[in-house]
């Protein structure tokens, strides 16, 4: 069985069977917005009684609603050259299988799912659709995609978005963010949520001593004495770095979540989804 299939497998039978019961879908809500109160009738619903203004105006009030709209899910994988790597799987398989969980879950809750992929550009893009082929030929893309030498501009993608997207969207965005983004203007006309895959290797590395690296976004060599100091330097810039990236994700109001290669991916998504 190809990579391919194993990530479509275990993605589906997670969202189609064991999410089955207490988690029908990641994206949960009632579905349906209140529009006005009416007396209450024989054969209506009675969980929809409001029992405050029953009990003021002694008699039975339903709330109305209108229902929802179908939700637009947009999946935006960003695809540098760093995520070429991982010590138990590469974060780009995990971007992939990210992609699965989420494609198959907007599906079955019957919304519309569309993908993107960006680098420092817009690299590929699939229309709104509610076809399961659409899930296997996002994941399929990414996993064959070579990430090496490319670089990411998050400018780009978040100008691109807020332009293309004409309708109120849910707007999820996977890679593994060394940059820091400024989603400010898209999370105004969006709901906007960040998906960080990291590996622990490349938060805290081990000594090394004297090594040579190679930079998987620009190909340059770096060489140096990776010892205790160096090592804990990078260590402390990468918890920095971090932490002013949550802190403007809160600032713009943008929910996240952190993935690592060896954790699981659908444990870490509903975890995040739950509290909404």
């Amino acid at each position: 069985m190809s990579k391919l299939q194993k990530i479509l497998v275990r993605a589906r039978r997670q969202v189609f069977s064991e999410m089955v019961g207490n988690n029908p879908s990641v994206f949960q809500g009632e579905g349906y917005d209140f529009i006005e109160l009416r007396e209450y009738m024989p054969g209506d619903d009675i969980r929809h009684i409001d029992w405050n203004i029953t009990a003021k105006l002694q008699k039975p009030y339903i709330k109305i609603f209108r229902e929802e709209r179908e939700l637009n899910v947009v999946i935006a994988s960003v695809l540098n050259g760093s995520v070429h790597f991982g010590s138990k799987k590469f974060k780009q398989d995990i971007i992939a299988e990210v992609n699965a969980l989420l494609g198959f879950s907007t599906l079955k809750n019957g919304d519309l799912l569309s993908s993107y992929i960006f680098t420092d550009k817009m690299v590929s893009y699939s229309k709104p659709s509610k076809k399961i082929h659409q899930v296997q030929k996002s994941v399929d893309e990414i996993l064959s995609f070579d990430a090496l030498h490319k670089r990411v501009d998050f400018k780009n993608l978040s100008t691109t978005l807020f332009r293309r997207l004409k309708r109120k969207s849910l707007i999820i965005v996977v890679g593994d963010f060394f940059e820091i983004p400024d989603f400010k203007l898209l999370a105004k006309k969006h709901e906007v949520i960040a998906i960080i895959v990291r590996d622990h290797l490349e938060e805290r590395p081990p000594e090394m001593g004297f090594s040579s690296l190679v930079d998987p976004e620009t190909g340059a060599t770096l060489e140096g004495d990776f010892n205790s100091s160096s090592v804990s330097g990078y260590a402390a810039r990468v918890v920095a770095h971090d932490r002013e990236l949550y802190s403007r994700f809160r600032k713009d109001k943008i929910r996240f979540t952190k993935v690592y290669t060896d954790a699981s991916v659908a444990v870490a998504l509903r975890r995040l989804f739950e509290g909404r």
